[in-house]
Parts: C-alpha cells; sequence; structure tokens
C-alpha cells in the first residue's frame, strides 16, 4: 500500500513538472527543452467558409465538348483532369454586391478630396472610414457634374472618376525568372474605371429599344438582386482584389494570411458546373432543357424571337431555377461568367492535366487575339448549344457585354473536405 502511495506522489510530481514545463515554454514564446517541437504560439487555423459561397470539392473530370459536337472535339480534344478543392459564388455577382464596391470607390474619393486621414499605428496615413460623410457639402461639388453637363439642374455624380487602383504579382515571371531582377519587376500595377458600362443595354442591340435598362438595371432596387453586367474581365478582377481587401481587414493581421478572391479558371468552372456528375451535359445532370412538366431550366433563348418563355426577357434573379448539386445557381444561362483563363481553341492539348489553366496577361498593344479570355455558360440571350458545361466561348477582355456577368472563387487551403 505505501509502495502505490509513493508511486503516485511521483507520479503526481512528474505531471506537474511537465505541466509546468509546457507552462515556461509558452510563456517565454519559444522551447527551452532542447526538444523538437516546432515554432511555438503559431496562429490556430480552424478553415473558412465565406458569406455566400458554397464548397467545392477535389475530383476529377473529363473536359471537353459534348460527342454531339463533332467537330469541336478535332481541336479541344477531351481530356482527364484533377482540381484542387475551392468555394465558389452561388449566385452571379449582383449588382447590390458589386454596387458595394462602387460605394466603397465613391467613398475613398471623397475621403481623400476631405483630407480625411489619420495615422496607423507605423506612421502611416489611411482613410479614416468612422468619419461620416456629407455628399450635400459643396465641398464635395468636383465630384458631380457641373454646368452645361448637368441634365434639368440635378446634381448627380461623375463616375468618370471611380478609378480603382491595385498591385498584383506575376508569380509564373517570378518562377521562371533566372536573373533575379528586382522584385520591383514582378509586382504590376493596375488603374482604371470601375463603374459598369451601362450602355451597353444599347449597344449590343441595333433598332432595339432597351434605353430603361441603361437608366435602371444597375441602380434600381428592382434589380438589385439580378447580376451584375457591363463589367470587363480587368474590372471583374478589380473587383475581386477589393474583396480580398475587404475581407482582409475584417479578419485583422492577428489571423493567417488568405488566398485571395479571383475569377475561377475555366477548368474550376466547368468541374463547379458539373456539380459531381461526370460527362454531364447540362449542370442538372440531364440531356434536355425541359423537366418532365415542360418547363424550362435555365434562362436562355429558346425560340426565334421567343424570349420568354423560360420566365426571363432579359436576366432574371441571380437565384432563379434550381441549384446543381453543388448548390450552385444559374451555371447555364442567365448571363456568361468571365474565367480567369486565356483562349486558345487548342488549349486542351498543352494544358497540365493538374488544376489546368493558361494564363496571359495581354498589354494594350497586343495583337486583339491575344486578349480573348474564355468565358462560360451561356446567357439569356444564347440559344441552348452555349448553356452546355463542355462548350467554350470567349470575348476580348476590354469589352463589356449585357450578357455578361462573373462569380468569385477562392482556393481551399489544407486537406480537402472529407479527405483522410
Amino acid at each position: 500500500m505505501e509502495n502505490r502511495s509513493g508511486t503516485m506522489k511521483r507520479n503526481i510530481i512528474s505531471l506537474f513538472g511537465f505541466l509546468l514545463l509546457i507552462l515556461l515554454v509558452s510563456s517565454c514564446g519559444r522551447d527551452e527543452s532542447g526538444q523538437l517541437v516546432g515554432v511555438m504560439e503559431r496562429p490556430t487555423w480552424t478553415g473558412l467558409n465565406p458569406y455566400g459561397m458554397v464548397y467545392v470539392p477535389s475530383g476529377t473530370l473529363h473536359i471537353g465538348q459534348s460527342d454531339q459536337d463533332i467537330f469541336n472535339t478535332y481541336t479541344q480534344k477531351p481530356k482527364s483532369i484533377s482540381i484542387q478543392g475551392f468555394f465558389m459564388d452561388d449566385t452571379e455577382i449582383t449588382n447590390n454586391e458589386y454596387r458595394q464596391f462602387v460605394h466603397w470607390v465613391r467613398d475613398s474619393i471623397a475621403h481623400t478630396i476631405m483630407g480625411d486621414f489619420k495615422e496607423d499605428e507605423f506612421g502611416n496615413e489611411q482613410l479614416d472610414w468612422e468619419y461620416g460623410l456629407d455628399y450635400s457639402s459643396e465641398d464635395l461639388d468636383e465630384m458631380y457634374y457641373e454646368g452645361d453637363m448637368m441634365l434639368n439642374g440635378k446634381r448627380e455624380i461623375d463616375t468618370r472618376a471611380f478609378d480603382y487602383e491595385y498591385q498584383w504579382v506575376d508569380w509564373k515571371k517570378a518562377a521562371h525568372d533566372k536573373s533575379e531582377s528586382a522584385r520591383a519587376s514582378l509586382i504590376n500595377k493596375e488603374s482604371f474605371n470601375i463603374f459598369p458600362d451601362t450602355l451597353v443595354w444599347i449597344r449590343d442591340f441595333a433598332y432595339s429599344y432597351n434605353e430603361p435598362y441603361t437608366r435602371n438595371y444597375f441602380w434600381h432596387p428592382a434589380f438589385d438582386d439580378y447580376p451584375v453586367v457591363g463589367v470587363d474581365w480587368k474590372q471583374a478582377k478589380a473587383f475581386c482584389h477589393w474583396r480580398t481587401k475587404l475581407w482582409n481587414s475584417f479578419r485583422g493581421e492577428a489571423e493567417p494570411n488568405t488566398e485571395e478572391f479571383r475569377l475561377p479558371t475555366e477548368s474550376e468552372w466547368e468541374y463547379a458546373a458539373r456539380g459531381g456528375r461526370d460527362m454531364a451535359p447540362y449542370p442538372w445532370g440531364g440531356y434536355y432543357v425541359r423537366n418532365a412538366k415542360g418547363c424550362l431550366l435555365a434562362n436562355f433563348k429558346p425560340g426565334r424571337g421567343n424570349y420568354p418563355e423560360d420566365g426571363g426577357l432579359y436576366t432574371v434573379k441571380a437565384d432563379a431555377y434550381f441549384a446543381n448539386d453543388y448548390g450552385l445557381y444559374n451555371m447555364a444561362g442567365n448571363v456568361a461568367e468571365w474565367t480567369e483563363t486565356a483562349f486558345h481553341p487548342n488549349a486542351y492539348a498543352h494544358v497540365h492535366d493538374l488544376n489546368p489553366d493558361l494564363k496571359y496577361d495581354a498589354k494594350d498593344d497586343d495583337p486583339e487575339s491575344f486578349k480573348r479570355k474564355v468565358i462560360r455558360g451561356g446567357s439569356w440571350k444564347d440559344v441552348h448549344y452555349f448553356l452546355q458545361t463542355g462548350t467554350r466561348h470567349w470575348e476580348y477582355q476590354d469589352t463589356t457585354k449585357s450578357y455578361i456577368g462573373f462569380r468569385c472563387a477562392l482556393t481551399f487551403l489544407g486537406r480537402s473536405i472529407g479527405d483522410f
């Protein structure tokens, strides 16, 4: 009995000593025991669950046009690829969501005019967002149309000044540059107007009365939940950059750096559109665009001159119709969507089979063919061929259309959900 008691006392003393050692190690931030325990006081990582996004798990799919399009299979040969898990917006970015970006830029300009800055802990000047803005103030008159630019004397903001500037790193150049050039040469700067081109509703259609949509589609609350259009490829990328900045400012410096919001690659888009149904021609999995009751399953042009048969004359709400098996809405129809990928007719022949993508940063003086970017999904004005998950199409990166929008993606960090 005494031996057992003595053993218990020794065990308690040993446990107390071990706990004391842990306390000492954690208090000084480094290990003093001489053991390999890794860097102490690392931030915890509990994963992400971004609002409005759904998780698309890692997996394999066969990309390429369906057998119904025989001639395109000659240049877009089917290929088996693997995709890393990622998050994707469950709907296209809506007018109201993009308006949050526009208002942020507008407020930044107003704060700058007002000289409304404060210093952070490092002494750098930052905009004081807590300071309220009065847009009726005469101090902000330079943001408005004046003189003969005014219509019926109405005070309206001049959106031509809504420029957004951001930086991005050319990782491909960094990986292949053997000259060890200065880091500054790898950093690219972009600055351009981010206000949607509302005139697309007139420009896209000759001899057609669409002026009400030009005046109202982006601003009227009736269209808040409709997909934003009139946004070119670079504006979509600027939105993703701003969204990353917004997310990181909320999480704070104590959280680990996250991946950046971005446009999905073409392969990610096709994989997500299939909803886990490999080789499915449409997001709902079937071979037809109508269900058993004869109802159309997406917003497109079902017949010549018959736009409203599917329930929408132009676009419809971003969450209209049924979602696919991943929970993604309108991966077919409504608006076609920008992807990150540069368009090349024979891209499938040379891209990698692991997270394939083809990137090219087209310059302003490049040939027009270099500025083509892949769009996917078809739109409200397209026939159902363009709604197929394997159909590839493109548009110039600096053009805006009344039938092209976008949604964001975010790479999942860590092992895929559900993996062992």
